[in-house]
């Protein structure tokens, strides 16, 4: 038996259609397959088969149709058909016989097989699953507001697999046959840029580059003339190619695959050794198995597990074309928990913003759906235990993955262990040779063979030692060892472990001044983790201290690994260097270690601080007092240059800091860190990081009695749950939040508290009560004096009283909070508030003003770099653009908001977007009627 839903309604038994009964059975069954295999609650139903009032028999009815499908449908051997279960029905379908389900997975394998270079085999894999559409899903049947989100994602989905196979038959040359299709699709499609970027493509790779120029001129009038955005950036890059005479990409640069992961630390360029476990790791890594290979590199501290593990991954990057992924787990100080580590993961995989679940299982589930059908090899560096480990792993065959750690973990199943030992004298003396130099171990091969020996043949002690020599080229490798037996004492101690590597750092140590001493060892407070060169000046309390930090890199104690985002220097201390310099750093009083922490903190806050204020402002979002190490303004200004730049590349220090502040006891530190981030945090989609981190600060300041911070923290946590749909828990919050402000006094805190109440009312469809929490907040912030947080407030009021269908309040409320928003300057408030006017006006009919509205705010949102409230903008252009009758252009701004909403995460958005598509694919006339598009694409136009 096979369900179509592709085109119109039907249901087929050996090649024969079955008689489904009148208009309410077939949307009945419509409804059951578009959730085939969940339960459909009776209400659910009845909505949809009598939009707006039903009938006082309805449920009657409903069960009369039921009885009536179930009859007519065939029961598969195996499947037990329409079942009722409690007061639902379900419907279980096998997924290969529902055609929507089939195009799903044969476009999934055309994917892998294009990521695999196999284009032919993808083309015919893309053939077969558009073979599967006979016209509009359910053409045959009335529309229903339950189905537009699900249809208009059937839809998108078609589209995209269109734009595959053109984009591969223009890989495989086929650009005359691209281009003829392509002219007939960009009628119906005419704002589509992925389509314009094949089109340009083709015509350049035919030699038609005059005409791909002109191709470009003609999508950027569409596109400015009829909907007020300019071309995105891809379609720019291609033009800007062509203009030059570039080597163009073979495919659209959205339709190709995304670029494979690559996030290994560099390779030892001086690798030396372990000839025979490269060999090994290679070739159990490498194996075609049906489940992913596990291996687990152990060994004693300082034996290169690391090393070895990076110089295997990177010489195994051909056989995971799909990219590495890594991550330091810190098992050797402050492990990382598996469910933050997994949203990272997906954060790369490109799941974002509230697409990546909160629990730790559904975390693992979904990193292991993206990583079905992919090539990819996973390093995890330093795991404590098999549970840091074990929600990491994927599942699918073409993925492996490779676990250092200090200890067996034998509760890992299925994974293969590796014991790492010293090196043998002839390895030792070699790595001596690659980093001192080989002359120089040539020339004194007696004192070669003392100075490994000495270092007990531990690779890290060796690597050390040549270091130093390399650093002093006046040095004979005779003083290098007559140096080493001054310590004759403790040379006699020497072997692997810490002892060993404990002496071999004691030796470079010694060298240093007063201050590096001091800096090195205080370094060990930041944990594991990348550091500025400004924290130096934070543990030591002075400034410039670049040549302390010069001296520390020099003798090999802390390393340049790189540069941020923001092109600022990053440092670290190995793990090994770390644990020894945190030993040291026992012989510090408490104190003062507390203060050193707390000056880097509290100057990292301070920058936060700087670039929050470069964003445009949250609302509600709250900092407390200048506190601690401060940086001197112009400094600061240098430093954080470009806020959203700053706050991308100091994400993961921001979130560790607060975790270390948090167990420092340092709470007013902790939660203003996280508060001060807020801002980033909303314009970013980064709501993981949100929530995560104002956990950790609630917990501290609630542990400390800061009732200032629970109250602030309260209120972030309910706000980034209202993003999450968590109404219930961001209630509780919100209400927390408003009691302690109220207790506090502070008026403003608690006016923030009771809007986030409202807005949980206003997004429940609850107007009326949200009113009422807005009118408190309102008076709460005319007290405080917060002139921006009153013009939210007007605008939440005024959008309140529209959901009430109190039209001409709402526009009175909405045009006050305009005219403050202008008056003090918050243009980005003014544009939200215009995004508002836009709805309403659409709402009253007034369409011109209507897209006037939302025009200017797109204008001033996309000067602001705010994607999100750009991506509501353009949805609200699009339903307005649909109300006055346009669909084609509706279904262009849709398809720009749709990849931002898909960006961040944002599913009520993305939602939103899709029921949009539908409904102007069904409203959407023939192609002809796009005007002048068909002369726009003829050759040797020229735009006005």
């Amino acid at each position: 038996m096979r369900f179509h839903l592709l085109g119109p309604l039907a249901v087929l038994v050996d090649g024969k259609e079955v008689p489904l009964g009148g208009t309410k059975q077939r949307v009945l069954l419509a409804h059951l397959l578009l959730n085939a295999n969940r339960l459909v609650s009776p209400g659910q139903l009845i909505e949809t088969l009598w939009p707006g009032e039903p009938p006082a028999s309805a449920a009657a009815n409903l069960q009369t149709y039921v009885w009536r499908l179930r009859r007519r449908l065939p029961t598969a051997p195996g499947m037990p058909g329409l079942r009722t279960c409690g007061s639902g029905y379900s419907l279980a379908v096998d997924p290969e016989d529902l055609d929507a389900h089939r195009f799903t997975r044969l476009v999934e394998e055309a994917a892998r097989a294009a990521r695999k270079g196999a284009a032919r085999s993808a083309l015919a894999l893309l053939a077969e699953a558009e073979a599967l559409w006979r016209g509009d899903p359910l053409a045959d049947l009335p529309t229903a507001p339950a189905w537009d989100a699900e249809l208009g994602r059937l839809v998108e989905k078609r589209l995209a697999a269109v734009e595959e196979r053109l984009a591969l038959q223009v890989l495989l040359g086929e650009h005359d046959p691209v281009i003829a299709e392509l002219t007939v699709l960009l009628a119906e499609h005419p704002y589509r840029e992925r389509l314009w970027q094949q089109y340009m493509l083709a015509l350049n790779g035919a030699g038609r580059r005059a005409e791909a120029l002109n191709a470009y001129a003609t999508a950027r009038e569409r596109l400015v003339a009829d909907l007020g955005v300019e071309p995105g950036p891809e379609l720019r890059a291609i033009q800007d190619a062509v203009l030059n005479g570039e080597n163009l990409p073979s495919g659209p640069v959205s339709a190709s695959p995304p670029p494979p992961l690559r996030q290994l630390p560099a390779d030892l360029p001086d690798f030396t050794g372990r000839a025979d476990h490269v060999r090994e790791l290679a070739q159990i890594l490498a194996a075609n198995r049906a489940t992913p290979p596990v291996v687990v590199l152990t060994g004693s501290p300082g034996t290169g597990k690391t090393a070895l593990a990076m110089h295997v991954a990177h010489r195994l990057a051909d056989r995971f074309p799909d990219g590495q992924l890594y991550v330091d787990l810190a098992g050797t100080g402050v492990a990382r928990g598996p469910a933050e580590v997994l949203a990272d993961f997906l954060h790369a995989l490109g799941v974002t913003g509230n697409l990546v679940p909160v629990r730790l299982d559904q975390r693992a589930a979904l990193f292991r759906s993206q990583l079905s059908g992919r090539q990819v090899l996973l390093v995890l560096d330093d795991a404590a235990c098999a549970d840091q480990v074990r929600p990491l792993l994927p599942a699918g065959a073409g993925c492996a993955v490779l676990v250092t750690s200090r200890g067996r973990l034998p509760e890992l199943p299925g994974a293969q262990h590796l014991a790492l030992a010293v090196f043998e004298e002839g390895e030792a003396e070699q790595l001596l040779a690659g980093v001192a130099g080989a002359d120089r171990v040539l020339g004194e091969p007696a004192e070669a063979a003392a100075i490994v020996r000495c270092c007990g043949y531990l690779p890290l002690a060796i690597r050390i030692a040549g270091a130093r020599l390399a650093g002093r080229q006046a040095w004979s490798l005779r003083t290098l060892h007559d140096r080493l037996a001054d310590e004759s004492n403790r040379l006699s101690e020497l072997r692997v472990g810490d002892l060993g590597v404990r002496s071999s750092f004691e030796l470079s140590l010694r060298q240093l001044s007063g201050p590096a001493r001091t800096a090195f060892c205080r370094s060990a407070l930041l944990g594991a983790q990348d550091f500025p060169s400004w924290v130096l000046d934070a543990l030591l309390d002075r400034r410039d201290t670049h040549e302390v930090l010069d001296l520390l890199v020099d003798a090999n104690l802390i390393s340049l690994v790189g540069v941020d985002a923001a092109g600022h220097p990053r440092y670290r201390l190995h793990d090994l260097l770390r644990c020894y310099a945190a030993e040291l750093l026992e012989a510090e009083p408490p104190q003062d270690r507390l203060r050193a922490l707390e000056r880097v903190l509290s100057g990292l806050l301070s920058l936060a601080k700087v670039a929050a204020a470069g964003l445009p402002p949250a609302f509600g979002a709250m900092t407390g007092p200048v506190i601690g190490w401060q940086f001197e303004p112009a400094v600061a200004r240098r430093l954080v240059a470009d806020p959203p730049v700053w706050f991308a590349a100091k994400r993961t220090m921001l979130t560790r800091a607060v975790h270390i502040a948090a167990e420092a006891g340092l709470d007013e530190i902790a939660w203003q860190l996280t508060a001060t981030a807020v801002p980033f945090y909303d314009l970013s989609g980064a709501y993981e990081d949100w929530r995560r981190s104002h956990q950790v600060a609630l917990e501290a300041v609630v542990a400390a009695g800061n009732r200032t911070g629970e109250a602030v923290l309260a209120r972030g946590l309910g706000q980034v749950q209202l993003y999450h749909d968590e109404y219930t828990e961001a209630v509780r919050h919100m209400r927390r939040s408003a009691a302690l402000f109220a207790e506090l006094g502070d008026v403003r805190g608690e006016a923030l508290a009771v809007a986030g109440l409202g807005t949980a009312a206003r997004v429940q469809r609850q107007p009326g009560e949200a009113l009422g929490f807005y009118r408190r907040a309102l008076d709460g912030l005319q007290r405080a004096g917060d002139h921006s947080g009153v013009a939210q407030m007007l605008s939440s009021i005024g959008s309140a009283h529209a959901l009430c269908g109190e039209f001409a309040e709402a526009e009175n409320w909405l045009d006050r909070a305009r005219e403050l928003a202008r008056g003090i300057g918050d243009a980005h408030r003014e544009a939200k508030v215009l995004t508002e006017l836009g709805t309403l006006h659409r709402d009253c009919g007034r369409l011109p003003e209507s897209l006037n509205c939302l025009r200017r705010a797109l204008s001033t949102l996309e000067e602001l770099a705010d994607e999100r409230c750009s991506a509501y903008a353009l949805l609200g252009i699009g339903q307005t653009l649909l109300a006055s009758g346009e669909p084609v252009q509706a279904r262009g701004v849709c398809d720009r908001a749709l990849r931002v909403f898909r960006e961040t995460g944002n599913r009520q958005g993305e939602t939103t977007g899709l029921a949009l598509l539908e409904q102007a694919q069904r409203r959407r006339g023939p192609a002809a009627t796009v005007p002048g598009v068909a002369q726009l694409l003829l050759p040797g136009f020229q735009p006005r």
